[in-house]
C-alpha cells in the first residue's frame, strides 16, 4: 500500500538547557525521499500538521552522499545517517526524529560533537608531516595493509558508534570506538608509526581502551561497516606488548 503522506514527529529544543517538545509535520508523499529531503520540505513551509506556524527545524548536513557524517540523528529509535535513510524503507506510520543523546543539543536535531574532535586531538589522529617541502612518494604499503587502512579510513566521525556504545556517556571519559579506530589507522601508516608509542600510552590511560566493555554495538551500527571490534582487539594486543616492553626495559 502506497503512503498518501509522510508524517514526521520531531523532538525540538530551542537552545541548550531549554525544555524539549514534540512537533508533528505532514508532507505529501513522493517516492525515493530521504529524511533530509523531508526536512528540506518542512524548511520551505514550517507549519505543523495541525496548521500552526512554527520555526524551521534545525539539523546538520553537508555532502548528502553518505560521506561527511554530519547528518546523524536518531530515526525511529535507531541512530543512523538521515541522508541515506529512505522513507520507503521505513515502516508505515509516523517517523520519529530525535537528536543524538550522547552529545549536548545545540538546537533541535543539531548537537555539539566537540568532545569527539577533542579526543581525536588527544590521541594525535593525524600523520606528522608539515607539508612545507616535497618529500617524494614515501614508503610503499603492502596490499593487505593498504586494504585494511582503506576500510578504516572510511570513518566519517558520524558518532553513530558513540551513540550506541553503553560506555560512552557524560559520566565516562571513554574516547569511544571511532577514536580508537583512528589510532589503529594512524599506527598502520609508515610515518604515523613515529607517534605510535605516544598514541598507545594515551589510550592506555584514563578513558582509553580498558574502558571498552565489548558490547559490540558499535560494529553493528557503523554506517560504513568498519570492523571496529577488530580495531579495538588489535589495539588491545598493541597496548599489551607496549606495556610489557616498557616494564621489561624501563
Amino acid at each position: 500500500m502506497t503512503r498518501e503522506k509522510i508524517v514526521l514527529r520531531i523532538r525540538r529544543q530551542d537552545e541548550p538547557g531549554k525544555p524539549t517538545r514534540w512537533e508533528e509535520f505532514a508532507l505529501p508523499y513522493r517516492p525515493n525521499m530521504n529524511i533530509i529531503s523531508c526536512l528540506m520540505e518542512i524548511q520551505k513551509n514550517p507549519v505543523t500538521a495541525s496548521g500552526q506556524a512554527t520555526t524551521p527545524v534545525v539539523w546538520e548536513c553537508s555532502c548528502l552522499e553518505h560521506v561527511c557524517g554530519s547528518c546523524s540523528m536518531v530515526i525511529n529509535g535507531k541512530a543512523r545517517q538521515s541522508c541515506s535513510t529512505l522513507v520507503d524503507k521505513l515502516e508505515d506510520g509516523p517517523i520519529t526524529l530525535e537528536p543524538l543523546t550522547k552529545f549536548p543539543v545545540i538546537r533541535d536535531l543539531q548537537v555539539d560533537r566537540s568532545r569527539l574532535f577533542q579526543d581525536l586531538k588527544k590521541v594525535k589522529a593525524w600523520i606528522p608531516i608539515d607539508g612545507t617541502y616535497p618529500m617524494g612518494p614515501g614508503p610503499r604499503l603492502d596490499q593487505k595493509t593498504t586494504e585494511i587502512r582503506y576500510k578504516l579510513s572510511t570513518c566519517m566521525s558520524c558518532a553513530v558508534c558513540m551513540e550506541v556504545c553503553p560506555q560512552y556517556n557524560e559520566r565516562s571519559s571513554f574516547v569511544g570506538p571511532s577514536v580508537l579506530n583512528q589510532v589503529r589507522l594512524m599506527n598502520l601508516h609508515p610515518t604515523g608509526k613515529l607517534n605510535r608509542d605516544e598514541r598507545l600510552e594515551t589510550i592506555m590511560g584514563d578513558g582509553g581502551i580498558t574502558d571498552c566493555g565489548n558490547a559490540q554495538n558499535c560494529v553493528k551500527a557503523c554506517p560504513k561497516n568498519i570492523p571496529l571490534t577488530e580495531s579495538i582487539a588489535d589495539l588491545g594486543r598493541q597496548t599489551t606488548i607496549h606495556g610489557l616492553l616498557g616494564w621489561l626495559m624501563p
